[in-house]
């Protein structure tokens, strides 16, 4: 039979009964706990005087401080806000246990708040926002046994006497920042019954606290992100009881002392990101206990212990961010229960053979081996390890080779990271089998071949990044089924196909960059579908059509690169809406028509590209216009405006002088435009001749959309023959040839034997693919191998400048002052474009002798 309600002893109640609650006078324990009330607690619980136990949420009322009897006080993990009552424990001489951490509590906590509370054991305000120092009434409080304040915003010296607590076994500061004061010394430290002592992410200075060497009960050690200036004392290799040391981002400094080992119940050492120097002792692998090993981030050198091995029990081992070296021991596969391997950021050399043992390791779920000097190719038995491994790197290595097929043994992967290596192999189709993958990072290497379709069936893939590389032919439309994609990166390839539309319909792309390809055709139409896209990177293609008025609706953007494409047409009016937008670049294209004013009302647009395109009108003013440069709106020609941009400026209609100066100009007008056309007419009448029987389309435009074949430049310069020649410089010879469609070229040839002559033809791919101008030679197709590269360029059928200048009395042309007037200014023109106008800076030498 239950008791009945004013012998209550426990009670839990909703916030519609609280105000029940103050006619019972007998209860001892009231559990409100997790309970969300709002509003404010009813100062009537203060008349509780026999309740021993209670948990409340919300606000704290001064009325709890008369509940005399109260020996258990919790209001752990509930929403409470504001100050802590001054008098709230005045009155509580009973109470043994105080726990008011997880909430949401600031100020100070109150000087006086434990002078009447002798019997206090635990003190918990943790995840709090105190501020303020410890309080000094602490000093009192002789049976304490546990004291934290963790992650709050606590500052000043922490009062000696917290360091001479008979009965105290746990202290936790940590997570505060602004604590303060150095580490106590031997005369000050009595702490016999000391457990866990976190002091780390203050600002403490000074010794190691030798004081820790009769703390003979001693478990965890805590005192990481602080200063400190010495070394591990060897007294600390003595506290057989220790069970877990932290020193983890400690300014720990010296070497690791080897008879640490001699503390064999140790579970857990932690001694990161400090300034440890040394080898790492051989003897850390006779600790029987040992499960947890964190030495990264400091400066050990020489070589992997072979000893670690011996550790049955360790599950976790990092060693990165070191300056260790030579090889990876073969011995890890002992380690059966090894969860985490981390080697990264050394200067570990040789194969990957280590990996072989590993395959015992049926626990592990983390490699990583990035930015080492790593050899070889990655194994086949790389699919032999454990079916739980969840994260691969082995980027910034010198591996060759590809992806082993095998790979697809472990589908449980959600990360690969092999970029920067020398990988030269064409993606596996079996990487489709990798139903977890998350992010995949083959990046800047030298792969070839075409993408795989089967990468389409890799749903749960977010992070694409295949750039750096020799990815040929088209992006698979199959990647429109990647429904979860939210950045893809295809930039710097050799992709020539068309956009497929499906792209354009990922809902939860964040970043597409397809930048430095050869893409061509039109955009489509409808691009709405990135409805999460921030940034867009499309330059330096040879995409055309006009930019969609879809765009408009990508509210979310905030970057748009287009440049380097032949896009016509006007920039969009529906473009207004991207408030969001902070860089825009168009320039290089074909695009005509003003600069819309509503550019200037963008209030993030902080870079803007407009030049080399047909724009024409005033440039408008305000916003981020009052900050561009004429280099933002050259090859612009009719384009005018302020005389900072150095454009001539805008004619006023209004005003009252307008026809005076059209008096004036009228006539000068009109007999400059009769003149202009006398001129034009005679050029044409002269040029008509030599232009008499052309094809309408230029036959160099369809020869840079086909592939030419190394054979059929054999054919087309007679099998390279000496006959054909036009010309040799330092990377290789220039050929005469004429294609099968009949168009005659210029094939330059590099000398594969020489390395400059490779770097020579990547540059000219690189610079004169998106190089447009008049007076620069096209490139209009190449041809590459492993073992043959060759540029086909436009053929010059007048031959060179030199031979013309300088040649013999057969080629020499004798050329008038106005003539070589117009060559120096043509010449200085392509140069001026090649430093300042194009894209990216541009140098250049003379020709050797």
């Amino acid at each position: 039979m239950s008791p009945p309600y004013h012998c209550l002893v426990c009670l839990s109640l909703d916030h519609w009964h609280l105000m029940s609650v103050r006619n019972l006078s007998f209860l001892l324990v009231l559990n409100l706990t997790f309970t969300n009330l709002t509003g404010s607690i009813p100062a009537e619980l203060g008349r509780l005087y026999r309740l021993r136990g209670n948990s409340l949420s919300n606000t704290i009322p001064t009325a709890i401080g008369n509940l005399t009897r109260l020996e258990y006080f919790s209001l752990t993990e509930n929403q409470l806000l504001g100050q802590i009552p001054l008098q709230l424990l005045s009155n509580m001489h009973n109470l043994g246990v105080i726990s008011l951490a997880g909430n949401r509590l600031s100020g100070q906590i109150p000087p006086y708040m434990f002078k009447n509370t002798p019997f206090l054991t635990a003190i918990d305000l943790g995840n709090n926002s105190l501020s303020g120092p410890i309080p000094r009434s602490l000093s009192s409080l002789s049976m304490l046994e546990w004291f934290s304040v963790e992650i709050n915003q606590l500052s000043g010296l922490v009062p000696q006497f917290m360091y001479n607590k008979s009965r105290l076994q746990t202290m936790i500061l940590t997570g505060n920042g602004n604590l303060t004061g150095t580490f106590p010394i031997n005369q000050s430290f009595n702490l016999p019954m000391l457990q866990i002592i976190s002091l780390d992410d203050n600002s403490f200075f000074g010794r190691f606290p030798v004081g820790l060497a009769s703390c003979q009960y001693l478990q965890i050690i805590d005192l990481g992100g602080n200063s400190f200036m010495d070394v591990i004392p060897k007294w600390l290799t003595k506290l057989t009881y220790l069970e877990q040391i932290f020193f983890g981002f400690a300014s720990l400094i010296g070497s690791i002392p080897a008879a640490l080992s001699n503390v064999t119940s140790l579970t857990d050492i932690d001694l990161s990101n400090g300034y440890l120097e040394g080898e790492i002792p051989q003897e850390l692998g006779l600790m029987p206990e040992l499960s947890y090993l964190y030495l990264g981030g400091n400066r050990l050198t020489g070589h992997i212990p072979v000893s670690l091995g011996n550790l049955s029990k360790l599950s976790f081992l990092s060693l990165g961010n070191n300056q260790l070296s030579v090889q990876v021991p073969m011995t890890f596969g002992k380690n059966a229960d090894l969860n985490t391997l981390d080697v990264s950021q050394n200067n570990l050399e040789g194969n990957l053979n280590f990996m072989s043992t590993l395959s015992k390791c049926r626990q592990l779920q983390i490699i990583a081996l990035e930015y080492n000097s790593f050899t070889g190719v990655l194994p086949s038995y790389f699919g032999n390890l454990s079916t739980q491994l969840t994260i691969f790197t082995v980027r910034h290595n010198k591996l060759i080779g590809g992806l082993p097929v095998e790979i697809s043994n472990i589908s449980s992967l959600e990360q690969i990271y092999v970029s920067n290596n020398l990988f030269t192999e064409t993606i596996p189709e079996s990487i489709s089998m990798l139903e977890n993958i998350v992010l995949l990072d083959l990046s800047h290497n030298e792969m070839l071949g075409p993408i795989p379709t089967q990468m389409g069936m890799l749903k749960n893939l977010q992070k694409l990044f295949l750039q750096g590389n020799k990815f040929s032919t088209s992006i698979p439309r199959t990647f429109g089924n990647l429904s979860l994609l939210e950045d893809i990166n295809l930039s710097n390839n050799q992709l020539s196909s068309t956009i497929p539309a499906s792209l354009f319909h990922l809902d939860k792309l964040i970043k597409l960059d397809l930048s430095h390809n050869f893409l061509v055709g039109a955009l489509p139409i409808d691009v709405s579908g990135l409805t999460q896209t921030d940034q867009m990177d499309l330059s330096s293609n040879m995409l055309s059509g006009s930019i969609p008025e879809s765009l408009g609706q990508l509210n979310m953007l905030a970057y748009i690169n287009l440049s380097y494409n032949s896009f016509e047409g006007s920039i969009p009016d529906p473009l207004r809406k991207l408030k969001s937008l902070t860089s825009l670049d168009l320039s290089s294209n074909n695009l005509s028509g003003t600069i819309p004013t509503f550019l200037a009302n963008f209030t993030y647009l902080s870079t803007l590209n407009l030049s080399f395109n047909r724009l024409e009108g005033q440039i408008p003013e305000g916003g981020v216009f009052s900050n561009l440069t004429f280099k933002s709106f050259v090859g612009n020609d009719g384009l005018c405006g302020a005389p900072r941009l150095k454009f001539p400026p805008c004619l006023d209609r209004t005003h009252s002088n307008n026809r005076h100066y059209l008096q004036f100009l009228l006539p000068v007008v009109t007999l400059a435009f009769f003149a202009i056309v006398i001129y034009i007419y005679l050029l044409f009448k002269k040029k008509l001749k030599k232009v008499e029987g052309r094809a309408s389309v230029d036959p160099t435009d369809v020869t840079g959309h086909q592939i030419v074949t190394y054979h059929e430049l054999v054919r087309s310069t007679g099998n390279f023959s000496e006959d054909n020649i036009l010309g040799q410089g330092s990377f290789g010879k220039v050929y005469k040839g004429q294609l099968s469609t009949g168009l005659v070229v210029a094939v330059k040839v590099l000398d594969m034997q020489l390395e400059r002559a490779i770097r020579s033809f990547e540059a000219e791919c690189r610079v004169l693919r998106m190089a447009r101008h008049r007076n620069l030679i096209r490139i209009l197709n190449t041809c590459s191998n492993l073992d043959f590269r060759a540029l086909i360029l436009q053929y010059m059928p007048n031959g060179s400048l030199d031979m013309l200048l300088h040649g013999s009395e057969s080629t020499a042309k004798r050329l008038g002052f106005l003539e070589r007037l117009g060559i120096m200014l043509d010449v200085s023109m392509a140069v001026s474009y090649l430093h300042h106008e194009h894209y990216e800076l541009i140098l250049h030498r003379d020709k050797e002798a």
